[in-house]
């Protein structure tokens, strides 16, 4: 990856779920980019670390946290303890996420309504509650969560990860008018289809493909989007050319929907 001239030199972003698929996309991207890096993982330390050298070839700070982003005790301690190694955040980047059984709503079990919902809007919140008072201290705060193009198509058999999106982007809209005078950004970026052991296994169960790439010649731009290039987006938003941008939804599916 080619270091571009956004200008994040000085920055420290948290990445969660940074370990892997679209997070270690972004916390690469973030890195090339010159920011030092805080990379979020659950249980893959083995996938944290590679991710952790491959930050460290571009010349940048790395240091792995593990925590479940849902765990909200687990997410104060990852935060204070990111505190004394880096002394603040400038960037969070909600990455980390589950999909949800692929059930109708009669058929879905309450409980993994909660369980999805807690590891992408409530862990946000905690999160970004967290964050947020020191970041209004920093020369510029963003925060972005990667939400999905699920909440433009609102597909069947979905609902725990539909609902999940939902109240996420709802948390994005609210916080963007909160903070916007303490000089935060707050931006959703949400990715179609994507090249990531998640979108590999959607293929194979709503598509029929055991290879995600048998999808690319009928996929805008003849191919499915890879984590990179979602990873774009993120850099674009929190960089010097998004400095007037705030309180948006950026779809990544090549317009599908």
């Amino acid at each position: 990856m080619k270091p571009a001239a956004n200008g994040l030199e000085g920055r420290v972003a948290l990445v969660t779920g940074g370990n892997r698929g679209i997070g270690a996309a972004i916390a690469l991207a973030l890195a090339a980019d010159g920011a030092d890096v805080a990379v979020n993982y659950r249980r893959d330390e083995d996938s944290a670390h590679a991710t952790a050298k491959a930050i460290e070839a571009l010349g940048r700070r790395v240091e792995l946290y593990q925590a479940s982003v849902d765990d909200l005790e687990a997410d104060g301690r990852m935060i204070e303890a990111i505190g004394g190694d880096f002394g603040g955040i400038d960037i969070l980047v909600h990455s980390a996420g589950i999909a949800s059984r692929g059930q109708s709503v009669v058929d879905t079990d309450p409980e993994e309504i909660e369980r999805v919902w807690r590891v992408h809007a409530l862990a946000a919140f905690a999160l970004s509650k967290l964050i947020v008072p020191g970041m209004r201290t920093r020369p510029r705060g963003d925060i972005v969560y990667i939400s999905s193009a699920a909440t433009v198509m609102w597909g069947p058999n979905s609902v725990p990860y539909n609902m999940a999106k939902a109240a996420l982007e709802a948390l994005a809209h609210t916080l963007a008018k909160e903070e916007r005078e303490h000089g935060i950004h707050v931006n959703v970026v949400a990715p179609g289809l994507v090249d990531t052991e998640m979108g590999r296994r959607l293929a194979r169960a709503a598509m029929g493909a055991d290879d995600i790439h048998e999808l690319d010649p009928n996929a805008p731009f003849e191919h499915v989007c890879s984590p990179e290039e979602v990873a774009d987006v993120v850099r674009f938003v929190v960089s010097d050319a998004a400095r007037y941008v705030t309180d948006q939804k950026i779809v990544v599916d090549g317009g599908t929907f």
